[in-house]
């Protein structure tokens, strides 16, 4: 009887235990060395990765996943980089077109080829600052005047600006030329210098709406400047992309020459888009990358190897209902919403900067994603409906818009 009852009270510990490593697991922040063996432990075995092709009808969906990857080559001029990949297995990674669009020297675009992501940066940004609340180094509901006591909107949170609901105008159209009077390029603090100066009137008041604005970007890398002690480039780089292994990826601003390698230049038509006044501005905007590093970026979403389970939930949660319909945004990501408009079905962000379009988007229910990088400003690169058909079988999709543009 004592036996037994030992037996029992080792089983209940070991389930306890058991327990408490799951939730941990799940809801702490990782150490660098727990997401690198996160990251490994994703890979699959030859073996599983053959049941699962077959299982998904990977050959199949491979030739149609070309087939209109090419309509969109020959029929709308897309140049770039496409991967795709579902249930671990890449079913589609090609380049298209030029990197620079220099005819003196051989420009075709490589698999490894780095690309402006434009918006689709505000995925890292949102990704920085959550690791901070993670850490406990803020709170979502910090306002900006806590660490730049001279911005002159009070009332104005992390949440607000990681949902796009500050009510803040956009720093490119809020000032006048007296303002922008200087002909060096502004960085992040220069434009909170500005904001202090001016003070041009809210869009709205805090809260009470969403409105896309890439102010509230900036400022969120300016926060974590502030909070970490580290340039934003730096942090990016040493708590985000090194321990997923995106070697190849990078912010603009950064004074490393890696960047330059295998780095293409934004085009409108064959046009070269030059350098812009706000480029050195970030935050917003500015992270180079790849479609291989980017499939890595999908797998620690996917797989809480970076954020935990619970605070992606928050990411992943819509947040502004003023108006019926399936578009919403969470902290830091776009999502399409299912049927009953409280979940997402996909999440998703866009981008356009100077020349480049670009497109992330997944589906956590079919595990899949889909990568587009151009830079060459063009349309095509929002238009995936085909795409979706072909990954989820024709199931689904209806109410999916043909253009995804916002």
């Amino acid at each position: 009887m004592i036996v037994i009852r030992m037996k029992h009270k080792i089983l209940l510990c070991s389930l306890i235990v058991s327990t408490l490593f799951q939730s941990c697991t799940e809801n702490k922040p990782q150490t660098h060395q727990q997401t690198k063996i996160c990251i490994e432990q994703d890979e699959l075995s030859p073996a599983k990765l053959a049941r699962i092709r077959k299982r998904i009808h990977a050959d199949k969906k491979t030739y149609q996943i070309d087939t209109a990857i090419q309509k969109k080559v020959k029929r709308e001029g897309f140049n770039g980089n496409v991967l795709v990949a579902q249930k671990g297995v890449v079913l589609y990674r090609k380049s298209f077109g030029f990197a620079k669009f220099d005819r003196k020297r051989n420009d075709t675009l490589r698999i490894d080829s780095k690309f402006q992501l434009a918006s689709m940066s505000k995925t890292f940004t949102a990704a920085a600052v959550l690791l901070l609340y993670e850490r406990k180094k803020l709170s979502l509901e910090d306002t900006v005047q806590k660490f730049f006591p001279e911005f002159p909107y009070p009332g104005i949170q992390i949440k607000m600006l990681l949902s796009h609901r500050s009510g803040l105008p956009y720093y490119a159209y809020a000032f006048d030329d007296s303002v922008r009077r200087v002909k060096t390029p502004p960085t992040n603090l220069d434009i909170i210098r500005w904001f202090k100066q001016s003070k041009p009137a809210l869009y709205n008041s805090p809260n009470r709406s969403f409105a896309y604005n890439n102010t509230n970007f900036m400022l969120l890398a300016s926060i974590v400047e502030k909070v970490s002690g580290k340039p934003f480039d730096q942090f990016l780089r040493s708590e985000v992309f090194m321990p997923l292994g995106m070697k190849n990826t990078w912010l603009s601003t950064t004074s490393n020459d890696s960047i330059n390698i295998n780095r293409t230049q934004g085009h409108e038509g064959r046009r070269l888009i030059c350098k812009d006044y706000y480029d050195n501005v970030c935050g917003d905007k500015g992270v180079y990358s790849t479609v291989d590093d980017l499939l890595k970026w999908y797998k620690a979403l996917s797989t809480n190897c970076l954020l935990s389970k619970k605070t992606l939930h928050e990411a992943f949660e819509p947040r502004s209902f003023e108006r019926k319909g399936l578009k919403n945004y969470g902290y830091g990501f776009r999502m399409l919403l299912d049927e009953d408009q409280k979940h997402a079905k996909y999440i998703y962000h866009n981008g356009w900067w100077k020349g480049y379009s670009t497109l992330f988007w997944f589906s956590p229910q079919d595990d899949y994603v889909i990568i587009i990088l151009s830079n060459c400003k063009n349309g095509t690169v929002y238009r995936i409906k085909s795409l979706l058909k072909i990954l989820e079988e024709d199931n689904n999709v209806q109410n999916i818009e043909e253009d995804i543009t916002d």
